[in-house]
């Protein structure tokens, strides 16, 4: 799921000199809650770590520094042996001694230091929520002392444990509470955690329930994190109006917040307006540089997303995205850069042999209708090889990657295949780790067929930015390659039928199905074309999608030389595409004749078509057959507005089918 949140921060260095000194005092006091004993303790810890860090300390500033900042820190500690709450110290007399050890009078010591430091009380509390063990933890929580803008760390703990349960009763009781009206902005996290504990337990209809209810909130930057998590639960589900509009009510009440702005990059490169989400990452970044905005971060993002948004949003996710698929980017961006390596051809001969498949598998005639021969003579059909040094390399690979190929023309590896993100046991086994030893590995199909196939069994790979960062250039790295031992107007094919050539049919069918998501539609159609040419069986079915571009393209002549080109095809878009194209021709009789045919085979598409309104049949397993009332539903929801646009052609369909 898409997170809301500003982009994720660089890996933590080790901490600065004054958190240290914090968590030293911290846990110091907590040992021995006695001042005076803690104070004698800081005089001796702190003065040399303060030399140390700041070696211009004059004569006796070091033991001053170290006296006022133990003070001040002991003042703003939450004490558990007092309820948790701090007891400050009374300021000595003027006249004492000065406790710092300089044997000078208070008031004219460290008294007389106007600008003493002052711990701000809430990062006390902050680093003491993370410094306590179970049994304190669970009393500061109940000695109602926590500022309510900080139960989202105590919170955030729980998840951390995966105790989501106890996060939800927690965060529910501070957002349900008499003071949930007074809550403000400093909540803001507190809500998204909320609903990450919600997502935890898949308590959906409560998570929708309790935002519904958070964008009426009293406090303007709350009702905006609503609609921010709102827009993103859009976002995930692929409803973009909805999401648009959740934007908008976000942009209305947080006009100037960082997390807007990402929002926006999001919500644009989730639909593949890449060029749109640049333009808008500029004017964020020049627009927040303007406020005065110091985030980095958030800076840098936006910088990035100006030259590539996709790859921004996958790096703004690093701290919740699986580091391997991280690790995987880096290698793809750097190996796909290198020359395309040279595959050469080798003439196969296919024995004949009877089709196992004769209800989904074509017929086919000499008749190529505009396309190569889709029964090509022997001397066409070739077997794709790789350069002679490659081989010995996917040899290694394939002692290493322990996911098959997938089965036949499906892309995904049966269900009880191995899972290759799985740890492996030493170094020598990971397939990631040979990938860095071997950037040469982009140069195999082979290979780039098995990376793609682990990235669409990654969960991640739901993000549609890891997928555009990931798949797109290791498919386009394929296309290349392809392209140079076959170029377009190379009449020889690729049959699926040979094992070699699987590999480079496969990534092709995957980047037509990546174009298409992108809304690439003339690169996705001369993807179908070159698919067809290559593999004439077309054991993917692409003719059916290729039979519907033509359709909406209005290119009836194409649409019927496919048709002619698989004649009795069982695939519901050939067969009533078909009927479609006559009747838009004028053709009447043939098109009736068509129909005839086509109803022979798959009789519910007219009731499916003419009806108007049809509820969705129950969900098969393990998926639809062609004459299945699912496969009418799906035809209906694809073509309907198509059949729609062709004046009568609905009324001619309910009269001619009966």
């Amino acid at each position: 799921m898409f997170s809301p949140g500003p982009p994720a921060p660089p890996p933590a260095e080790d901490e600065g000199p004054f958190e240290q000194i914090l968590l030293l005092c911290l846990q110091r006091i907590l040992e021995d809650e006695q001042p005076t004993r803690f104070l004698r303790w800081a005089q001796e810890t702190l003065t040399p770590l303060l030399n140390r860090e700041q070696p211009d300390l004059g004569p006796g500033e070091d033991r001053r520094l170290a006296f006022l900042l133990a003070r001040a820190i002991w003042n703003a500690t939450p004490l558990p042996g007092q309820g948790f709450r701090p007891q400050p110290l009374n300021a000595p007399d003027d006249a004492m001694p000065c406790p710092c050890g300089s044997r000078a009078r208070y008031g004219h010591c460290c008294g007389a230091i106007q600008d003493a430091p002052e711990m701000p009380p809430d990062l006390l509390w902050e680093l003491l929520l993370a410094e306590l063990g179970e049994p304190l933890f669970k009393q500061a929580l109940a000695s109602g002392q926590v500022p309510p803008h900080l139960l989202g760390l105590a919170a955030e703990r729980w998840l951390m444990e995966d105790k989501p349960g106890r996060a939800i009763a927690l965060l529910e009781a501070l957002f349900d509470g008499p003071a949930a009206a007074r809550l403000d902005e400093r909540c803001e996290q507190t809500l998204n955690i909320l609903c990450d504990a919600y997502d935890r337990r898949d308590h959906w209809k409560k998570k929708r329930a309790f935002l519904d209810r958070m964008r009426a909130h009293p406090c303007r930057g709350l009702r905006a994190a609503a609609w921010q998590r709102l827009c993103t639960i859009h976002i995930d589900e692929g409803a973009f109006a909805e999401a648009q509009l959740a934007f908008s009510q976000t942009q209305r009440e947080a006009p100037d917040n960082p997390g807007t702005a990402l929002l926006e990059i999001a919500l644009l490169a989730t639909q593949h307006e890449d060029d749109l989400a640049r333009d808008r990452a500029l004017f964020w970044r020049h627009k927040l540089r303007r406020s005065g905005e110091e985030d980095a971060g958030i800076l840098d993002f936006l910088e990035q997303a100006g030259r590539d948004p996709q790859d921004a949003l996958m790096t703004s996710q690093s701290a919740i995205i699986d580091a391997r698929l991280m690790d995987l980017r880096d290698w793809a961006r750097a190996a796909t850069q290198r020359p395309t390596p040279a595959y050469h051809l080798e003439p196969a001969i296919l024995e004949a042999r009877d089709d196992p498949h004769p209800a989904t598998t074509p017929a086919l005639e000499r008749d190529a209708a505009g396309y190569p021969d889709p029964a090509p003579e022997p001397r066409r059909q070739m077997r794709l090889l790789p350069p002679h040094d490659l081989a010995a390399l996917e040899a290694k690979w394939h002692s290493r990657f322990p996911a098959p190929k997938p089965r036949g023309p499906q892309l995904m590896p049966s269900a009880t295949s191995p899972n290759p993100w799985e740890e492996r046991e030493t170094e020598e086994d990971d397939w990631l780790a040979f990938l860095d030893r071997h950037p040469e590995a982009a140069d195999s199909l082979d290979i780039l067929d098995d990376l793609v196939t682990a990235i669409y069994i990654h969960p991640d790979s739901a993000l549609p930015w890891i997928a555009r960062a990931l798949l797109v250039p290791l498919l386009e790295r394929a296309q290349l390659i392809l392209a140079r031992v076959l170029p377009d107007e190379d009449p020889r094919t690729l049959p699926w039928d040979l094992a070699d050539n699987r590999p480079a049919l496969r990534l092709l069918f995957r980047l037509y199905l990546a174009q298409t998501e992108a809304g690439q539609e003339e690169a996705a159609v001369a993807s179908l074309h070159r698919l067809l040419r290559l593999n004439p069986r077309d054991h993917h079915g692409i003719r059916a999608d290729l039979m519907n571009a033509f359709l909406r393209q209005g290119e009836d002549q194409a649409a019927l030389a496919l048709a002619r080109r698989f004649p009795n095809d069982r695939l519901v878009d050939l067969a009533y595409g078909e009927v479609l194209a006559l009747f838009r021709q004028g053709s009447s009789r043939q098109a009736q004749q068509a129909l005839r045919r086509a109803q022979s085979q798959l009789p519910l598409i007219p009731r499916y078509l003419t009806q108007k309104r049809v509820a969705r049949p129950r969900q098969r397993e393990p998926g639809p057959s062609p004459a299945s009332a699912e496969t009418a539903w799906f035809y209906r929801e694809s073509m309907l507005d198509v059949w729609e646009a062709e004046p009568g052609l609905l009324e001619w369909l309910r009269r001619q089918a009966g």
